[in-house]
């Protein structure tokens, strides 16, 4: 079995395309094509199903690469074992994130650090975000949601807490603060199903007993932010998410705190490949320099 054709095959599926996985192996895409293609003819196999702007795995590529994402993690870590971080002068680093404001600073930290490493970020919601780490689409997450699963290791970063933020023309406009029980048939504008800013807004108002008025759902953060700007209701968002501007007034709970933490996950199979080791012990200082912030900042 030939190796190279092998490790070919594999960048393909993982980075879903031709162009984008000639890239990350540093190698002229008809090169990468002719080994995924003369894979395919020595075992006389289709591994992917190939369209006008897409590729897709087919059944037995998807259980191929099961097998060569297990067979390349462990090459890593053989080579992270061999080498330590110390030898951390290249290498790409795929990542998933529900908010980018939390994954991109520690990816500046690691650029600092290690100016040959290159990066890959995705943002989508923390389902999401998680599914894609657990399918191994993406080497890490940057996450507020952390599902109970052995097969993953987390380090939390910071606490955030969920505010709402209205147009400065709405009746609560000229607040700062606003009890929990005021949003009774309140309308809100909400992110979509899958969304960890949802899930637990939801559940705090119902354990609350309150019912809200229309719901509005919006997948992204900016459309959120301009539909609440429109009239459509309440907007629901972290804080740290929040970002002041003069259409808008952030308003906290006066009688709950939804708090919650952000956490960088990587799988525990992985947590000792060197360069997803680099990524989680800055995870790890980002929280410990915030921790240290908040202190000096404290009244004496």
């Amino acid at each position: 079995m030939n190796l190279a054709q092998l490790r070919a095959f594999h960048l393909v599926a993982r980075e879903r395309g031709f162009t984008r996985a000639a890239a990350a192996a540093g190698m002229s895409q008809p090169t990468l094509s002719n080994h995924v293609a003369a894979l395919e003819s020595a075992y006389a196999v289709r591994l992917f199903e190939r369209r006008a702007r897409e590729i897709r795995l087919t059944d037995l590529g998807r259980m191929l690469f099961d097998v060569t994402t297990r067979l390349f993690e462990l090459e890593d870590e053989a080579r992270a074992l061999l080498s330590g971080t110390k030898t951390l002068r290249r290498g790409h680093l795929r990542v998933a994130a529900d908010n980018a404001y939390h994954a991109v600073p520690i990816l500046a930290e690691l650029r600092r650090a290690h100016p040959g490493l290159t990066f890959r970020l995705a943002v989508g919601n923390s389902a999401a975000v998680v599914r894609q780490l657990l399918d191994g689409e993406v080497d890490v997450a940057v996450t507020a949601k952390v599902v109970p699963d052995p097969r993953l290791h987390a380090v939390e970063m910071k606490q955030d807490e969920i505010i709402l933020f209205v147009p400065r023309t709405h009746p609560w406009g000229r607040l700062r603060r606003v009890r929990m029980d005021k949003l009774d048939g309140a309308d809100l504008v909400l992110r979509e199903q899958g969304s960890f800013t949802r899930e637990v807004f939801e559940q705090a108002v119902a354990g609350a007993g309150i019912r809200l008025g229309t719901v509005m759902e919006v997948q992204t953060r900016e459309g959120v932010r301009e539909t609440v700007a429109a009239g459509f209701g309440i907007g629901v968002v972290f804080a740290s998410e929040f970002r002041p501007e003069p259409r808008f007034r952030a308003l906290r709970f006066a009688d709950a705190a939804l708090s919650v933490g952000e956490y960088a996950v990587c799988l525990a199979a992985r947590r000792h490949v060197a360069l997803i080791g680099a990524f989680m012990q800055a995870a790890a200082r980002s929280r410990r320099v915030r921790s240290r912030a908040n202190a000096a900042t404290e009244p004496s």
